[in-house]
């Protein structure tokens, strides 16, 4: 960039997210050279609040199944129409809001490190004490600072990286931020997580049945990920077959066979549940937090299971990967 200011645009993707999306918009740092929303056929006033904001809007039609993936790829294609030369372009979830000062911190690493194709930060919850899910969501998206080798939604990503490997896959519902990220490092980038805060998060969540299709959905990326990247989530897919599948089949035929079998298996996720919590712990939860989140992460393996086998019957029949929202 021979010392010019990097031209930096913004992609924002939503579907319903309501109050949540004026929030994100508020937040988007002067400087950014254009914006866009990608709205997935919201039926509240999305698109007016996008358009009421300044933004360029992008709605995508209904013929083909509503991504993540799609919506940013979309996004993607609009800004570079609008701004030409670009050179980073920042992501971010409609139910997001970007911290102050985070823009220009992620440009400036992109600048200071050349074979940086994609920095990250810190995602936390707004409101994490409203519910152990929301607790939940909070705990997972604090991780290490430095080199990894994937990250979430939230990213900035370098122009000339997004174009080399053309962009998200489309097809992926769950987990296509992983999914695009492997193609990254694969190409020969590298990517960081900045000891910086991000954005904040509004997860939202507050009843077990909204937890419960996001467990669902996970499984359904550990599937199709690792189906795409047979070396990824290997360790994820393992634990989900043994404690979501083979471990309730064999309680069951204990129940016909000999109590003793089942009573072996619940032993089995009981010490699962406690080596997870001391985990937990470990990792910095109170023994309280620790406890109920234990029980939510080893429930999980249920739906994980059945959202692997989803993912397994609509590609044994052909049939489009739909999204799976808990919002």
């Amino acid at each position: 960039m021979n010392g010019e200011k990097p031209s930096i645009g913004l992609v924002l993707i939503g579907r319903n997210e309501g109050e949540r999306l004026v929030r994100c918009l508020a937040s988007v740092p002067e400087g950014v050279a254009a914006v866009v929303y990608v709205d997935s056929n919201s039926s509240d006033d999305s698109v007016y609040q996008a358009t009421k904001a300044g933004a360029q809007v992008v709605e995508l039609d209904l013929s083909r199944p509503f991504t993540a993936a799609r919506a940013r790829n979309a996004g993607y294609a609009a800004l570079k129409e609008l701004r030409k030369p670009l050179d980073f372009v920042q992501f971010i979830d409609g139910d997001c809001a970007i911290v102050t000062g985070w823009v220009q911190a992620a440009s400036e690493a992109l600048v200071a490190n050349p074979d940086l194709g994609i920095v990250t930060g810190w995602r936390a919850e707004i409101h994490p004490d409203a519910s152990v899910y929301n607790a939940l969501c909070d705990f997972e998206w604090h991780r290490p600072a430095g080199s990894i080798l994937t990250c979430g939604g939230d990213m900035m990503v370098r122009v000339q990286a997004f174009d080399g490997v053309g962009g998200f896959d489309d097809t992926v519902i769950a987990a296509e931020d992983d999914e695009f990220c492997l193609r990254i490092r694969k190409a020969g980038w590298k990517i960081e997580r900045l000891p910086l805060n991000m954005t904040r998060h509004d997860a939202e969540m507050t009843r077990f049945s909204q937890w419960w299709k996001r467990a669902v959905r996970t499984g359904h990326g550990f599937a199709q990920v690792g189906d795409l990247h047979r070396e990824y989530f290997t360790r994820e897919r393992k634990r989900v077959w043994f404690f979501g599948a083979f471990l309730p089949i064999v309680a069951l035929l204990g129940l016909a066979l000999s109590i003793w079998i089942t009573l072996a298996v619940l032993v089995v996720y009981i010490l699962s549940y406690l080596r997870t919590s001391k985990g937990l712990m470990r990792d910095g939860l109170t023994r309280q937090s620790a406890l109920r989140q234990s029980v939510l992460l080893t429930l999980s393996k249920l739906p994980n299971v059945i959202g692997m086998l989803t993912y397994l019957w609509r590609r044994k029949r052909a049939a489009p990967m739909k999204i799976i929202e808990y919002k």
